[in-house]
């Protein structure tokens, strides 16, 4: 049974960061920072890490010397607990959750490609492959 995403959910949820080159060569020790309203942080790639949920997508960018500059965005998606919440517990659950973040979720595995900018949709997410996403035609402003 699905229920309120506060107890079902933890603040954050765990994200593979992976960079690679537009032919498809994995390039490891790439920097990535990666932040939302809750914040930023850095991670070297390829790593896995618990990020803070928001009700606000997720800004990534990784950087790496001789390399040009590959970007995301991870598009936060309200979870199974945000419908439990609408459906069983009513409107207050519903904003609790939103305004903490566990209602959210972000794609579980990210690929960015170094020299792209690429949108993350966890819609997209397929178990135990990585999301490739796609590539954005017009940049996208940090929030």
């Amino acid at each position: 049974m699905t229920g309120c995403a506060s107890i079902v959910n933890d603040s954050t949820n765990p994200v593979r960061f992976e960079t690679y080159s537009a032919n498809g060569v994995e390039i490891k020790d790439a920097e990535c920072k990666y932040e939302n309203d809750y914040g930023q942080h850095t991670v070297k790639t390829p790593a896995t890490v618990n990020v803070r949920r928001s009700s606000k997508d997720l800004q990534v960018t990784c950087v790496k010397a001789g390399e040009a500059d590959g970007r995301g965005v991870a598009i936060s998606r309200a979870n199974a607990g945000m419908a439990g919440n609408i459906i069983f517990g009513g409107g207050i659950g519903a904003i609790i959750d939103h305004n903490k973040g566990t209602a959210y979720t972000y794609p579980m595995w990210m690929r960015v490609v170094m020299g792209k900018l690429l949108t993350f949709d966890r819609r997209a997410d397929v178990e135990g492959q990585p999301n490739r996403g796609v590539e954005m035609t017009t940049p996208v402003a940090a929030k």
